[in-house]
């Protein structure tokens, strides 16, 4: 389960920078530089906080991590959805977004110690989404996002056995735009992001290595 992640204004952005418009990774780390580094968790009733996620090649929105529902936050697990769900539920997909992030954090159990899993070279990572829209009790509209979870690659099983499903750069367009039905897009999006899961690296939040 994917549960607090983080987005370092110092992110490079090589491999985005065909699939996404200038001025949304320049608001990407305005942004991050204005979190100061806060880790970024789940969005609750009374801690409001919203994140940045990427609907389209040209449009950053800030979000509510997890769903709410009758004007509250899910009493059913939202924050992440399994990929093999969505790949076999009928009907159309969600519609979709980019999380962007520097890195994401697991416990590895049963030690209990966080560690924090990487792209080399700190490069940006987009984590696959699913989104619908929510309403608080007090009328405030918001669009709600859960992260889409795979299994882990082989070399990252040993800290948790499941990953978010990282978007190719390559893929991005296809996933946010196109509407093909829910198993062809899932597993496609699932085989693109193989290369870039295997570069994955990990360590516990302490710097050690893993």
């Amino acid at each position: 389960m994917c549960a607090s992640y983080g987005l370092d204004p110092r992110f490079t952005d090589d491999a985005y920078r065909d699939a996404l418009d200038a001025d949304v990774l320049e608001g990407l780390r305005s942004w991050a530089a204005g979190n100061d580094g806060e880790i970024l968790r789940p969005t609750g009733k009374n801690l409001r906080n919203l994140n940045p996620i990427i609907t389209d090649p040209s449009t950053v929105q800030l979000a509510w991590w997890g769903y709410l529902v009758n004007g509250a936050p899910a009493s059913f697990a939202s924050i992440n959805t399994r990929s093999e769900r969505l790949a076999t539920a009928k009907g159309a997909l969600p519609d979709r977004a980019i999380v962007p992030v520097s890195f994401w954090r697991e416990m590895a159990k049963p030690s209990r110690i966080w560690h924090h899993f990487t792209a080399p070279d700190d490069g940006l990572l987009g984590l696959a989404a699913v989104t619908r829209p929510g309403r608080t009790a007090d009328g405030v509209d918001y669009t709600c996002y859960s992260i889409v979870m795979q299994p882990a690659a082989g070399h990252l099983a040993h800290i948790h056995d499941r990953m978010p499903l990282l978007i190719n750069p390559g893929f991005a367009e296809e996933w946010l735009t196109t509407p093909n039905a829910p198993g062809e897009l899932i597993n496609a999006a699932v085989a693109a992001a193989a290369p870039i899961n295997e570069r994955i690296r990990v360590e516990p939040a302490d710097g050690r290595s893993s």
